[in-house]
């Protein structure tokens, strides 16, 4: 259908935690019934989900969701993605959404976001949040691609990510090698989205946020997570997997 909803594989790995909610929106969704009507059946939600008509012309998005706690949404994979988090994630939907329009409110809508809004609509549309051992942690930072999917493989089973970014789960509905998130470290372990969410929504501040605290994962080298990535060689692409900036000599 044209919303692409039935192309969804719902066992895929970073899907785990979404089926619950999301396929039976889903399977309404696919049998008629529009994509806000059927993600207003998720309870806990501290929105409402409305056509994307009732968006008032000249007012930001971000801003009318603050006013009315209301979100405009499009029929699509898109903004099916925005309600699902929405519905696991609503602490830290609503901080961000109060970040984003504290911004609006202070400086309106401007030709460029600004480094804050830029960091907001990042994290928004494509962070993953990771807790895992440091060694994987500091291997990633430095993009150590072959340590850390091929020397510490195993340490994997001790980590756990989960993807938060809707424009990054609309993606992968048709995975490709290349597809990125943008990682944000989360230092407690992750026991449930719940506790995920609460803490997450604590630690979201301005200044954190505006030095764009991000790391880059190409999510489908995590092992398990694509069937590919067991294939000698899948790590050895320059154009996916690529190698730290070189730092700035004294002279530059």
């Amino acid at each position: 259908m044209a919303l692409g909803l039935a192309s969804i594989d719902w066992q895929a790995p970073w899907l785990v935690g979404l089926q619950g909610l999301g396929q039976p929106v889903a399977q309404q969704a696919c049998a008629g019934k529009p994509l806000h009507e059927a993600l207003n059946t998720c309870r806990g939600v501290p929105v409402s989900f409305v056509p994307q008509a009732e968006l008032p012309v000249g007012e930001a998005y971000e801003s009318h969701i603050f006013r009315t706690r209301q979100c405009p949404t499009r029929e699509g994979l898109h903004d099916f993605f925005n309600g699902l988090c929405w519905a696991h994630f609503p602490h830290t939907k609503a901080r961000l959404n109060a970040l984003q329009a504290t911004e609006l409110a202070s400086h309106g809508i401007q030709p460029q976001r600004g480094p804050l809004r830029d960091a907001l609509t990042l994290f928004d549309e494509n962070a993953a949040f990771l807790q895992a051992p440091p060694a994987l942690w500091q291997a990633l930072r430095a993009r150590n691609w072959q340590r850390l999917f091929v020397d510490l493989r195993t340490d994997w089973a001790d980590a756990r990510l989960v993807l938060f970014g809707h424009a990054l789960l609309e993606k992968l509905v048709s995975p490709r090698k290349a597809i990125t998130a943008h990682v944000y470290l989360a230092n407690p372990p992750i026991d449930s989205l719940a506790s995920l969410d609460a803490w997450v929504a604590n630690d979201l501040a301005p200044e954190k946020l505006a030095t764009k605290p991000f790391t880059p994962l190409p999510v489908l080298g995590v092992p398990g997570w694509w069937p590919a990535n067991e294939a000698p060689g899948f790590y050895d692409d320059p154009q996916v997997f690529r190698p730290p900036r070189a730092p700035l000599s004294p002279n530059e």
